[in-house]
């Protein structure tokens, strides 16, 4: 599906892996996440739509299921390998200068915030060829324009295959540009990451 060249065996060239999710996504982030290795070489960026009238536990949650350690994001903070940081309710992330990250509140993006799309894009811009972008399970079209934004920049791009979704708006968004390189079951996505990455 790509025409760019394949990643040399064991990439170290890849910075950073964007995970985009929905509903149904904390099931699929789980099974992401938990099939990752504690040795990962690379700053795991997590955007998951959630209810930013409540406090959130997800960090919680996923950081009992994965060998990474999970926390919620936080304004200009370096981020680091191995350390996965999810978009904190009601706030857009997107890394800034000099890979620290950046909170905002700016205006929502197809009705959200956080948005899949300013966190790709802004993957995008910081580390082109070295980003790795990936659509999980979800409701409506958010990450589409940034896959693409990944992809023009000669980053790598993973969809989950809308049938192994709870629900296929968003991966089948995302295959639907014609930008995705992968599109697998949900099984099959951290040993691709882990392929990708190498360490």
């Amino acid at each position: 599906m790509s025409n760019h060249p394949e990643p040399p065996d064991g990439a170290e060239d890849f910075a950073v892996v964007a995970l985009a999710a929905s509903a149904g996504g904390i099931h699929a982030l789980t099974t992401v996440l938990g099939g990752l290795d504690a040795a990962l070489s690379v700053p795991v960026l997590v955007v998951q739509h959630l209810d930013p009238r409540h406090r959130t536990v997800l960090a919680e949650i996923l950081d009992r299921r994965s060998p990474l350690a999970v926390k919620l994001a936080e304004q200009d903070e370096v981020i680091a390998p191995g350390t996965v940081y999810i978009a904190p309710p009601d706030r857009h992330l997107l890394v800034g200068h000099g890979d620290t990250l950046s909170l905002s509140r700016s205006e929502l993006v197809h009705f959200l915030r956080p948005s899949a799309d300013l966190l790709f894009e802004s993957v995008a811009g910081s580390y082109g060829a070295r980003a790795i972008a990936c659509v999980l399970s979800g409701t409506g079209h958010d990450g589409a324009m940034g896959v693409d934004a990944v992809k023009s920049r000669g980053g790598t791009v993973i969809a989950q295959d809308p049938e192994t979704a709870e629900f296929t708006g968003m991966p089948q968004a995302a295959v639907g540009t014609g930008a995705v390189d992968f599109v697998l079951p949900l099984e099959e996505i951290p040993a691709v990451i882990r392929g990708l990455v190498g360490h």
